[in-house]
């Protein structure tokens, strides 16, 4: 085998996308501070116990797994920042009332999320605890709309979901007959869940089957009211999403009540943003409230993520462009290539005198009627 091949789904992030991926990660993380967010930088790796600790628990498969030498201990690199940030606001920050907080960086996946996934994602996102209020929910939706309309994804396509009603479907149920329903709408294998929900109550067995039809546009949410027991915690549930849906800020709303993506992991209104160009959702996010108890500090906590590469992909960003500077001159030469920089032109100095122009060059400094200028690449 050759042995600079790199492991499946893992690749080198090569200048024209690294440059389009920190262009990206420098306008996003701006924009969250213009929001209040305050960015931290949590380790890639820590002790295993704390990194699956609570939600982080579903992150058990896709995290790779280690032995410290120094401790003996367990360790993990990290599959997804977002239980971090919860421990940094429980445990290290201890702030009271609500705090936001971004990040950006790499996780690390065990398995791609999909066929065409890398393993390697650049994870940036935002979480903001300590606010259990739909105000918040808003807020972090339209947050993570601005950031794709920041990325330059022309149409923003937003869907919608709430864990709480299939939660409050299935109170009541036996564990063995709930799990088996979980699966079967997981999967959306309607004869499975026909079977399973068959041992549930009546109006158990109608309500789910139900879900299974109420997927669409936001009218769904009325449909939804018509159909679904009118029980208390369903009733909020679907003011939740009324008011999101009617606050997004998307070109487009769809709401789909019997998706259970991240049922264990989230705890109410959750949404995914999707964009033709990209496999599976470009953007997730939602309420996953008390995820600091295992740190000792239940929180209320909604919050988004996207995978950085995802982006960069469908961004265009600006060109290349540089302009080269002679490897011999005088002092003029020196400042003004100075100037140039500080306008933020990139400028590369020839080493040699007959070194070819790197790619990218499209100008030259020349000395044109005793002043250093810039001109048109011959």
């Amino acid at each position: 085998m050759t042995r600079w091949l790199l492991p499946e789904g893992i690749s080198d992030v090569l200048p024209d996308e690294a440059r389009r991926v920190e262009e990206l990660r420098r306008a996003l993380l701006d924009l969250y501070a213009s929001y209040g967010y305050q960015l931290v930088i949590p380790p890639l790796i820590e002790y295993l116990d704390s990194l699956l600790t609570g939600t982080g628990r579903d992150l058990d498969l896709r995290t790779f797994k280690l032995v410290d030498q120094l401790s003996g201990r367990q360790l993990g690199l990290r599959a997804d920042i977002t239980p971090q940030t919860a421990r940094i606001d429980a445990h290290i920050l201890n702030r009271k009332g609500v705090v936001r907080l971004c990040y950006a960086g790499s996780v690390l996946h065990t398995r791609p999320a999909h066929p065409l996934a890398t393993r390697q994602p650049i994870q940036v996102g935002a979480e903001l605890y300590g606010h259990d209020g739909p105000a918040a929910d808003a807020e972090v939706q339209e947050l993570a709309v601005a950031s794709l309309r920041r990325a330059g994804v022309a149409r923003v396509w937003l869907d919608l979901g709430h864990t709480g009603i299939v939660r409050a479907l299935l109170a009541d149920a036996p564990a063995a007959v709930a799990e088996d329903i979980l699966e079967a709408l997981a999967a959306k294998d309607v004869p499975a869940l026909r079977e399973a929900a068959a041992r549930a109550a009546p109006a158990t067995a109608a309500a789910v089957l139900a879900l299974t039809r109420l997927h669409g546009d936001a009218g769904v949410i009325d449909e939804a009211r018509r159909i679904l027991p009118p029980t208390r915690p369903i009733a909020r549930a679907l003011d939740d999403l009324a008011r999101l849906a009617d606050a997004s800020r998307a070109d487009a709303v769809s709401v789909d009540l019997a998706d259970l993506h991240g049922y264990r992991y989230y705890t109410g209104v959750n949404f995914a943003a999707y964009e033709p160009r990209v496999s599976g959702a470009l953007l997730r996010g939602g309420r996953y409230d008390d995820i600091g108890r295992a740190f000792g500090r239940a929180r209320p906590a909604t919050g988004f993520s996207v995978d950085l590469r995802d982006l960069a992909r469908l961004s265009q960003g600006a060109a290349y462009a540089a302009i080269l500077a002679p490897a011999d001159g005088d002092r003029e030469l020196a400042q003004a290539i100075d100037e140039l920089r500080a306008r933020g032109e990139v400028v590369v100095r020839q080493l040699g005198a007959n070194e070819p122009a790197p790619e990218g060059v499209d100008r030259v400094l020349r000395k044109v009627d005793g002043r250093w200028q810039v001109v048109a690449l011959d």
